[in-house]
């Protein structure tokens, strides 16, 4: 799973990618300039550090994000073209970061700080690249049903049909991850990147004790969250008992980087379920509905190929019943097919025959 931190520039990128990630990136004083870097961050899961306490494994391992800090969108509805393009296109989602700190020696770029101008700002350049894709796809299908005698025709118009209605939603100033979409129509799909397709999470970036401004964000798959990115990025930076003092010092109960971390993790339509075991505990990614065999795929191609049973039991029974023995007792240790679907949170084991 990987996100794109994108925001216009003096936004505060830079200072949530540290933060998430601990690192150390230089704040950059000016934009326009084309620039990536990545980071792999833990998925909190407070599951994962019950589960390690009881089975006292040799190594633990959470469920990972990546996020990539991506500069040099400048606002503006300009063309996104390049290098830039082919980096947004490879990422699963967005996380865009609004300025709504005042800050005198870093002036923001419009004259004023306006979070609800900002966002207008950067969806307008995200739904002008794919209006501009849709538009040339139409051209391509247009000229294809001209030329005639290659694809079936009842396909071509099909097409001409979707990206139709393309067209149209994001004329309306709608993004494109709005429109419900078939199993075929995905398919359709899987070579696009189109950008307002993918998720899209609003971090409004905030000043030390100030408070978040009411914004609304009534897209799909979208979510909006408030943090204090200075503040974070310097606990993010202490060691782990100096940002233990600072937090109880200051009474701050939880990161709010914890919360954007778990939000990104739930708007990509994801969940864990672990295994546990002597050697290893461990959460793995798999997407809401996935199937018994395509978790085992997760853990290993092997474990799919030659996929006989799950043992599965919920993770709150485990817990609560105090270990695999007396959930087997119980009765909630069950032996469930391929057809499974996984929830989240299931300790899974895989029986399989390769």
């Amino acid at each position: 799973m990987k996100l794109g931190i994108i925001g216009l520039p003096q936004s505060g990128k830079t200072t949530l990618f540290n933060a998430l990630t601990r690192g150390n990136q230089p704040i950059a004083t000016s934009g326009g300039r084309f620039e990536v870097h990545t980071g792999v961050v833990d998925v909190p899961d407070g599951r994962v550090d019950r589960l390690s306490a009881m089975f006292k494994p040799r190594k633990t391992i959470y469920a990972k994000v990546t996020y990539a800090d991506i500069a040099g969108l400048e606002g503006g509805s300009s063309n996104i073209s390049g290098a830039l393009l082919n980096q947004l296109t490879q990422m699963d989602g967005f996380v865009n970061v609004i300025r709504c700190f005042e800050d005198e020696s870093v002036p923001h770029p419009s004259g004023s700080v306006n979070p609800g101008r900002d966002i207008t700002a950067m969806d307008a350049e995200l739904l002008l690249n794919d209006l501009i894709a849709v538009e040339r796809k139409l051209e391509r299908l247009a000229e294809e049903r001209k030329k005639g005698g290659g694809r079936d025709k009842a396909i071509i118009e099909r097409e001409i049909v979707l990206f139709e209605r393309f067209k149209t939603h994001l004329e309306s100033d709608h993004p494109l991850r709005e429109i419900e979409l078939s199993a075929e129509e995905e398919k359709t799909l899987a070579g696009f990147g189109f950008l307002t397709r993918k998720p899209m999470l609003i971090l409004l970036n905030l000043a030390e004790g100030q408070a978040a401004p009411a914004i609304q964000y009534p897209h799909a798959r979208s979510a909006v969250v408030a943090l204090q990115g200075k503040l974070e990025m310097d606990i993010a930076q202490l060691s782990a008992d100096d940002a233990q003092l600072f937090m109880e010092e200051y009474h701050i109960s939880e990161l709010g980087l914890n919360r954007v971390i778990s939000l990104s993790y739930d708007l990509l339509g994801l969940q864990s379920f672990f295994t546990v075991g002597e050697d290893e505990v461990r959460a793995w990614t798999v997407r809401r509905g996935a199937s018994a065999v395509e978790a085992a795929g997760v853990i290993h191609t092997d474990l799919a190929k030659g996929f006989i049973r799950a043992e599965t039991v919920p993770y709150h029974d485990l817990v609560s019943l105090g270990g695999m023995a007396e959930a087997r007792g119980k009765g909630k240790l069950r032996l469930e097919g391929k057809e499974y679907i996984v929830k989240d949170g299931d300790i899974l084991h895989v029986r399989f025959n390769v």
